[in-house]
């Protein structure tokens, strides 16, 4: 019996073709002349090999009634150029495409291979496996991922099978991430941190082992980068802080590189800091530590600090005008006051050693210099104000 030919698709990233026969592999080259649509109708036409697709199915997909007034002779038109492109890429091979009864299928004599196809089959595989060779699986399924499905098609059919696949893919790399980390195999978990993060920069379970890795490896001041990239991203996007246990590993980062430094270092650090002649920004979790040594000051001091919540209204431009609040706030606030972002429009800060009354007469100067610095601004700054003393919190 003559075997069959393979016809083999690379979908995980670039769009590769190649024949198998007679003992030898052959290159595909997609004409770069093939139009956007004919592609994305083969690459619909390569995903679901194993049936035959209806007319109607193909239509409902690619012609929707209110695009099309003849959809039925579109689908004829369009089964033409994608036999044609097919003859120029597999010059060999005859009717690849086979007009059925109300529907089309792949010609039975040749055998269709598609990688992610093998790459979904290894990732369910490695979920029945355990032991030995439980990692080996997951590195293998890692292997043949080269990229997001069809990256270059935005149909709506291939946008959901990206986010399918996209989510096999960083299910394994939560799995695989923790193995490589008991056998501190660093390097290999930071090359997997980088291409996860690539694909979703948001999930921080990548950001921790990244960090992590960088540590152990020695290079606590790589962590620290990576911390700040991370967040200036997140912020960007959601418009959110990275979470606690992400700040704790920077926290341990940060204080290992203040300890590769001698003993004089540390002291000219501590005792000149870095010049700011601004307000401290900092996190929400700092600004709680911050509090907290502020009230047990108080306590022996038998003073009063202020805290204060500054929102802006409806009426802004998102993200713009927090910025600019944010602006005003670290330039008009003295260099001992902490301010930390609440949330998209709000802030936090605490005015040391300002009475209530004190408190309110800054936040005025802060309202001014704001309208006087963004005059067009529809925002409306409202802020509350709360008394920290030694005893308790009084709100007003």
């Amino acid at each position: 019996m003559k075997e069959k030919k393979i016809l083999q698709f690379d979908l995980l990233g670039a769009f590769i073709c190649r024949e198998i026969g007679d003992g030898q592999i052959k290159n595909s080259v997609v004409p770069k002349k093939a139009g956007k649509k004919v592609l994305s109708f083969l690459q619909y036409l390569i995903v679901n090999h194993a049936r035959n697709i209806s007319a109607e199915e193909l239509i409902g997909q690619f012609w929707p009634e209110a695009n099309s007034s003849d959809p039925a002779n579109a689908l004829k038109n369009m089964i033409f150029k994608v036999r044609s492109l097919l003859k120029l890429m597999f010059p060999e091979q005859k009717s690849l495409i086979l007009t059925l009864q109300g529907c089309y299928a792949w010609n039975p004599s040749v055998r269709l291979q598609l990688d992610c196809e093998e790459f979904e089959q290894v990732c369910l595989e490695a979920r029945k496996r355990s032991g030995k060779d439980y990692l080996e699986i997951l590195l293998r399924a890692l292997s043949l991922y080269k990229g997001d499905f069809l990256s270059g098609n935005d149909s709506d059919w291939a946008v959901s099978l990206r986010r399918y696949y996209q989510t096999l893919y960083l299910d394994i790399c939560k799995m695989v991430l923790p193995l490589l980390q008991e056998q501190e195999r660093w390097t290999e978990m930071i090359s997997i941190c980088e291409q996860a993060s690539a694909v979703d920069f948001g999930t921080d379970t990548f950001i921790v082992y990244q960090m992590q890795a960088l540590i152990s490896m020695g290079h606590p001041e790589r962590a620290v980068e990576t911390y700040q990239t991370f967040r200036e991203m997140l912020w960007e996007e959601f418009e959110i802080e990275p979470a606690e246990h992400v700040e704790q590993i920077h926290v341990l980062a940060d204080s290992m590189c203040q300890n590769n430094m001698d003993s004089l270092d540390i002291l000219k650090l501590v005792a000149e800091g870095e010049g700011e002649n601004h307000a401290f920004f900092c996190t929400f979790g700092v600004f709680q530590s911050i509090v907290a040594l502020e009230k047990r000051h108080l306590e022996r001091s038998g003073h009063s600090s202020s805290l204060v919540v500054v929102s802006l209204g409806n009426k802004v431009t998102p993200t713009t005008d927090a910025r600019r609040l944010e602006r005003v706030l670290l330039e008009g606030l003295r260099t001992g006051d902490p301010v930390a972002r609440l949330d998209a429009s709000s802030y936090i800060l605490m005015l040391t050693g300002a009475s209530e009354e004190n408190a309110r007469t800054v936040m005025e100067r802060i309202d001014r210099m704001f309208h006087k610095a963004y005059s067009h601004s529809r925002a409306c700054i409202t802020f509350r104000v709360t008394s920290l003393d030694a005893g308790h919190i009084q709100v007003s």
